[in-house]
């Protein structure tokens, strides 16, 4: 909330002794307004100071942690900007009015100070509305900076300014669950920018206090605190934030948390957290993996999509449609890592939900997943092959993987994953004797899906003529599994189209002239393809 144009927020907090008692460290006095911001940059020092612990005395927390000691360097990350969120989405910071609400309960809390201190009001009393007031003007102050700290420029400035040590001085005199999550909350906003972020991870024993953090008892601060170590480990300061974490202790600790809770967001969390373990640097993997690996990893993950996929089949629930996504992420993510990817690929209950997800007749609400499903099949496929022909009699798991195609359009990976299975599949149709009514069956799904596969050639063609040299052995094995499924499908149809027995084709197509012309169509933009290439 920024103070009005004429207001003098310095002079009002000067004057209120009971907030800002002298012995509170002030803020550099160089950076106090080298900041352009729309928020008075003295409000935002006086909503930091107003943070204090009771306990904090001549810039020391309770513990002797030093409160002055702030660092400005800098930091690269590229996961930090989109994971920003506000403990009230619907308040507006800027509203002079918000403002004096916000100085009201104060004044609230000052003014029973000032009864206890003149005796109108009896002790007992006045401890239990003295905490509670406290809290609740401590809950407001937080929330504004919570909210303010989404912004870089508000969020260098705070940690400038002693947010941090603040925080840390909160995180560990707290007694307040409240307290606690709103504090987490502000440091994963911070944790967001890229200075920020190397504050938090050189700020002593604030990282060590996090992780702390994940033995709560309370859902939103272990959600706060997810969120944070997911921050951290997607940063590149990620190897001080796992050897904060790598203690089987602190690991066991999160492998429970995922596996028992029962609130869909908290879930969220704490699988993305362990997603970004397996896609965070080789180093973090290499600290934590092992351990995690120890603890049930894998079967966890198993377990928990044998879950989400029965709550899938027997009713949709749009909450859930994410943590199916995460799941199946974070599975893939595991079967790509060369010591543990036998773990998954090896595991055919795996194998037969992500192609059951394939097979499901209405892929939208859930099409997120349904990408991820094929290019784990794809990953699964390359050290199970055998596994190819179960499904290559599969004709619904065939129709369910063309009608994946418009959902991958703006993903060349999954596109790739999706004609390296049908490659695979299609290898597996040819080199066994097929009937003439298993042909027809395979005819008749390839024509029926002939305009998403249409698309998807014009697509990659339009992609491979805009690039000079394709030379790289990634693009030539993409190439060459798209070539190979072409000519299955070619394959495929000129058998039908050259089969002696035409009437009793035509008869079991059902519509002998147009299906001719659709088979005749998808036979050229196949022969096209593949002699571009």
């Amino acid at each position: 909330m920024a103070p009005e144009p004429d207001s003098n927020p310095i002079k009002e907090y000067e004057d209120d002794d009971n907030v800002a008692p002298s012995h509170h460290p002030s803020a550099p006095s160089d950076e106090l307004f080298n900041i352009s911001t729309t928020v008075d940059p003295s409000y935002i020092i006086s909503l930091i100071r107003k943070l204090l612990p009771r306990d904090v005395k001549n810039g020391h927390d309770s513990d002797g942690v030093d409160a002055c000691n702030a660092s400005n360097q800098g930091l690269k990350t590229n996961h930090m900007k989109e994971s920003v969120v506000s403990p009230c989405e619907d308040e507006m910071l800027n509203s002079s009015h918000d403002k004096i609400e916000t100085m009201d309960t104060l004044d609230g809390f000052d003014e029973l100070a000032r009864q206890e201190k003149t005796g109108e009001v009896p002790c007992s009393r006045f401890e239990d509305s003295s905490i509670s007031v406290r809290e609740k003007a401590w809950e407001e102050y937080g929330c504004i900076l919570w909210d303010l700290a989404a912004s870089r420029i508000h969020a260098e400035f705070m940690v400038r300014n002693l947010m941090l040590e603040v925080l840390l001085g909160s995180l560990i005199v707290s007694q307040s669950m409240r307290v606690t999550e709103i504090s987490l909350g502000i440091l994963g906003n911070l944790a967001c920018h890229e200075i920020p972020m190397k504050q938090i991870a050189s700020t002593d024993k604030l990282i060590e206090i996090v992780v702390d953090q994940l033995f709560l008892d309370d859902t939103s601060c272990l959600c706060e605190a997810c969120r944070l170590l997911t921050l951290g480990l997607q940063g590149s300061e990620c190897v001080i934030w796992a050897k904060a974490l790598q203690s089987e202790h602190n690991l066991c600790r999160v492998i429970w948390v995922a596996e028992n809770t029962l609130n869909p967001q908290l879930l969220e969390k704490s699988i993305g957290l362990l997603l970004a373990i397996l896609e965070s640097q080789q180093e973090v993997v290499s600290i934590l993996l092992p351990t995690l690996m120890n603890l049930g990893l894998s079967s966890l993950l198993i377990n928990l999509l044998t879950f989400e996929m029965s709550k899938l089949a027997s009713e949709r629930i749009p909450e859930r449609y994410s943590i199916l996504d995460l799941i199946l992420r974070t599975i893939e993510a595991l079967s790509v890592l060369d010591d543990h990817s036998q773990d998954i690929c090896s595991n055919k209950e795996v194998f037969r939900l992500v192609s059951d997800l394939v097979r499901l007749p209405d892929k939208v609400e859930v099409a997120n997943s349904c990408i991820t499903a094929a290019v784990l099949i794809a990953n699964i496929l390359i050290d199970a092959a055998d596994l190819a022909s179960e499904i290559s009699q599969d004709l619904p798991f065939l129709e369910g993987l063309l009608d994946i195609f418009p959902f991958a359009s703006d993903d060349p990976e999954a596109r790739s994953a999706l004609w390296s299975i049908m490659a695979r599949l299609l290898v597996q149709v040819e080199e066994s004797e097929i009937s003439s009514s298993s042909l027809q069956q395979y005819v008749s799904v390839l024509v029926s899906k002939s305009d998403l596969i249409e698309d998807d050639l014009l697509d990659h063609q339009l992609h491979d003529s805009n690039e000079n040299n394709v030379s790289s052995i990634t693009s030539a094995a993409k190439q060459n599994a798209r070539t190979t499924a072409l000519r299955g499908i070619f394959n495929i149809l000129n058998q039908w189209t050259t089969s002696k027995d035409c009437d009793m084709k035509n008869n079991l197509m059902g519509a002998d002239h147009d299906n001719g012309e659709n088979v005749e169509r998808l036979l050229n933009c196949c022969r096209k393809y593949t002699e571009f290439l």
